[in-house]
């Protein structure tokens, strides 16, 4: 059961079993986890929930992670909120284009979930420290 107050994650992805283990990551790291499988979702679940922090992943069928993410960057209301680019795109310039479409970090797939709680604290602690 996540501990109260620790964060809410709103995760983006289309892949249910991916999904599934990083809820179960973070849920055993104290994070409320939030899940939407398509861009049209994720809106809703922002609308709905209080999410401290989106991790977006880059690759889906409907909207990909770059045009979602610079559409909720775009939102004076949820402008704030840190979105980490969660991508098996390594190539050359892949963080780059996660940066400039609005993302405040990148997550590499396969994600090593032994440090995924550190790098979404690191990003908690600096939006609440502005």
């Amino acid at each position: 059961m996540p501990i109260e107050g620790k964060g809410t994650i709103l995760y983006v992805e289309d892949n249910l079993d991916n999904r599934n283990l990083i809820r179960r990551v973070l849920n055993a790291e104290g994070y409320a986890v939030v899940e939407a499988a398509h861009a049209e979702h994720a809106i809703r679940k922002l609308e709905q929930e209080n999410i401290d922090l989106i991790l977006m992943d880059i690759n889906m069928p409907d909207m990909d992670g770059y045009t979602l993410t610079a559409k909720i960057k775009q939102m004076d209301r949820y402008a704030d909120i840190p979105i980490l680019a969660v991508t098996a795109n390594v190539m050359r310039g892949d963080r780059e284009k996660s940066l400039e479409a609005g993302c405040d970090g990148y997550i590499q797939k396969p994600i090593d979930i032994d440090n995924l709680a550190q790098q979404i604290e690191r990003f908690l602690i600096r939006r609440t420290n502005g």
